[in-house]
């Protein structure tokens, strides 16, 4: 009797962490998903601004159209990307567009100077902060749950349930891991 107790007893203790365990990688699948939602808010921000700063510079550059055009196409790349991957491509090329629209507006010094512009570009840096701040807290998350999700025994709990790793939001080179800098 006193020997089936001790086995009721340990395989009530091993049933209740592997609650606990799916209950972490639940925890945890929650919090990825949060942490990719907040990316996608700011840069939805960033998307939301761009117009508004592309407008500024074709007041001052009507003749560089492509350069706008380019600008245009990126944003909507990025708007209609849904998985990381498809984000981390698109976003890398709406920051090679907003490179050149920098390059386009330090040919107009009164652009430089105009108000509306100079507060455009001061949110626009500071949503590339918020941006770079999601994408580590994202990356963070994704990295405590990949551990779970790989390590014994959890990672046992996480096979039997279906639980995978998520992937983590980044640049293909170390010159874009950079937040990127638009001054005009």
């Amino acid at each position: 009797m006193i020997y089936f107790l001790i086995v009721v007893g340990i395989v009530a203790l091993i049933f209740f962490y592997g609650v606990g365990i799916y209950n972490r990688l639940v925890k945890l699948k929650t919090l990825v998903e949060e942490a990719f939602s907040s990316v996608d808010v700011m840069l939805k921000k960033r998307h939301d601004l761009i117009p508004n700063l592309v407008e500024t510079v074709k007041g001052y550059a009507t003749h560089e159209r492509e350069t706008f055009d380019s600008v245009t196409r990126a944003r909507a790349a990025a708007m209609g990307a849904n998985t990381v991957g498809e984000k981390e491509i698109a976003e890398k090329n709406l920051s090679q567009a907003m490179v050149n629209l920098n390059a386009v507006a330090e040919q107009y010094p009164d652009l430089k100077a105009n108000t509306n512009f100079m507060q455009l570009q001061s949110e626009l840096s500071n949503i590339e902060g918020d941006i770079e701040k999601s994408r580590r807290y994202y990356n963070g998350t994704v990295r405590e749950n990949n551990i779970l999700v790989d390590t014994f025994p959890s990672n046992i709990i996480a096979n039997m349930f279906k639980f995978s790793k998520a992937t983590f939001f980044e640049l293909e080179n170390e010159a874009e891991r950079n937040v990127p800098q638009v001054k005009f």
